[in-house]
């Protein structure tokens, strides 16, 4: 099985590579910049791939233009924390770019690899609930997440035919470097889980916003 995972250089992405070459798949790894920990591993490296970059993309993703697509994992993420009254423009903007459009734009771009029986994995966060918000703040990410969620929910209708199911998972709260090592569960765990949701996801269940752990999430 061939899978695709940006973001692969760190994190939820490394530990998701990790687990998947474990079971004897081929990962090719995207990312802007690659790591030690990516590098030593076995997976196909394809690195200076900016996913926020609409110019530059389609040709740092032609590298896997002669591969098929089992299972494309849209991982790649930036968090920043702005409150109502200090955030700044550039910084929101960036997350939109990175976690909305991202995922949306590597998705068009490989799409005539993906076939009957490919699936899309959005890494998403239950910050980009509406029912879930009890604390406010993160207005860039939360916004950017919300619209992940909306791309991926049209995404998944507009795939149905073609008999590709899109996912929409929430991680949990995971220690990597993107929250300074906070959370309460390790990424090794998180992508275990997340590859259980992921192994569950088909046609009928597509569309839906689920925790790793496999509970359903509000919108």
């Amino acid at each position: 099985m061939n899978v695709v995972i940006t973001g692969a250089n760190r994190g939820i992405g490394l530990a998701l590579t990790r687990h998947y070459l474990a079971a004897g798949h081929t990962v090719y790894g995207v990312c802007r910049n690659s790591s030690d920990q990516l590098n030593a591993s076995d997976a196909v490296v394809i690195d200076g791939v900016d996913v926020s970059d609409p110019e530059t993309l389609p040709a740092h993703l032609s590298a896997l233009k002669d591969v098929s697509i089992d299972i494309l994992i849209n991982n790649a993420g930036v968090l920043a924390n702005e409150s109502l009254n200090e955030w700044q423009p550039n910084t929101v903007d960036y997350q939109f770019r990175v976690n909305a459009m991202g995922p949306l734009l590597v998705t068009q771009c490989l799409l005539t690899q993906l076939s009957e029986g490919s699936k899309i994995a959005l890494i998403t966060s239950r910050m980009g609930s509406m029912a879930d918000n009890g604390s406010g703040g993160y207005y860039g990410y939360r916004m950017s997440k919300a619209a992940l969620n909306a791309a991926g929910v049209s995404m998944a209708k507009d795939l149905q035919s073609e008999g590709i199911a899109v996912g929409l998972f929430h991680p949990g709260f995971v220690q990597t470097d993107m929250v300074g090592g906070n959370g309460d569960v390790d990424a090794d765990t998180a992508a275990a889980n997340l590859i259980a949701r992921i192994n569950e996801l088909n046609l009928d269940n597509a569309g839906r916003f689920i925790h790793a752990n496999g509970e359903a999430l509000p919108w």
